[in-house]
């Protein structure tokens, strides 16, 4: 149906006459758009068939076109449902998938895949797949060639752009230079929500509540593989093996990284990180409370934490305390 939006199209040519000539009959159509009179009769009825133009009352063998907006939110309409149809069909498709596997001794929510480039390759696939949110904890070794990393993060900023949203828990050595790997303040940057941890243990990946991809070393073999896990309870648990994770990660910030700070704020970090209070801090050093208010705040911003604990971590990452 989208033809008719195209003017190169013999629908499309009848579509944009009857736009800008309301009411006309079919042999002024087919000399406006150059089709044969018996060819325009076929296709105004293809398009009144699909709600497109209808005939006008008043005027014998008269035409009208309904309105452009109606037409594109109308294909849009349908376009949608059989998006809805296809998801419908593939997720029955998956459930006969799973029980022939199961029958034959295999467990349906799990599928290996082995390789470093078949491994990336699924891992992108999870992501265009996504329609919601993409979680992630990406941990080294890296594996991939030197052009993955750069494709990945344009791939990245494409998805977020359209509207999903990305949280990724990198270990604590993303702050060090990336040379082979992702660059976390780039992706800071773009929009993606990301904590570190020093020990994560696994890498991970999930699209929405629908895929996981969890790679694994080969053991006694050199290959990289994965397991790619669909929603079951394996599903469910990785799901929460991951929220316990973002909860106990550090918030990551770009803002200062390779910056050094002045002494008088190196001292607030290491009072904050005894546990000092405003006050004793303020005691200590001479300053007025509001004075330690404000500096404390600014440098909770700049580590990108949001407790005091977090932003000690942070500081001392970055070799300030």
């Amino acid at each position: 149906m989208y033809d008719v939006l195209d003017p190169d199209s013999e629908r499309g040519r009848i579509y944009r006459s009857l736009v800008s000539h309301p009411g006309a009959p079919a042999g002024a159509l087919a000399a406006s758009t150059g089709l044969s009179e018996r060819a325009v009769r076929q296709l105004l009825a293809e398009l009144a068939a699909d709600d497109i133009v209808v005939t006008v009352d008043q005027q014998p063998d008269g035409w009208e076109a309904l309105s452009p907006l109606y037409v594109v939110e109308s294909l849009l309409q349908r376009e949608a449902a059989r998006r809805t149809g296809l998801r419908q069909a593939g997720a029955e498709l998956e459930r006969l998938y799973r029980v022939a596997r199961r029958e034959s001794g295999q467990y349906g929510a799990l599928e290996v895949v082995e390789g470093a480039s078949r491994v990336l390759a699924a891992v992108r696939r999870l992501q265009f797949s996504a329609r919601r949110e993409v979680r992630v904890i990406d941990v080294p070794p890296y594996t991939g060639a030197p052009d993955y990393y750069p494709s990945q993060e344009d791939l990245q900023r494409e998805r977020m752009a359209a509207g999903i949203a990305y949280r990724v828990i990198y270990h604590g050595s993303a702050y060090d230079d990336p040379i082979a790997g992702p660059n976390m303040a780039r992706m800071i940057e773009a929009g993606e929500q990301a904590r570190t941890l020093d020990e994560a243990p696994l890498k991970l990946a999930f699209g929405d509540d629908d895929l996981a991809v969890l790679t694994l070393a080969g053991d006694d073999r050199a290959e990289v593989i994965a397991l790619l896990v669909r929603p079951s309870g394996l599903f469910r648990a990785l799901s929460n093996v991951f929220e316990a994770l973002w909860r106990l990660a550090v918030p990551a910030s770009t803002a200062g990284i390779g910056t050094q700070i002045d002494a008088r704020d190196r001292q607030i970090l290491t009072l904050m990180a005894s546990g000092a209070t405003d006050e004793a801090i303020a005691r200590r050093l001479g300053l007025g409370r509001r004075t330690v208010v404000r500096r404390v705040s600014a440098l909770l911003t700049r580590l990108g934490a949001t407790t005091r604990f977090q932003a000690g971590v942070q500081a001392a990452r970055r070799g300030w305390l």
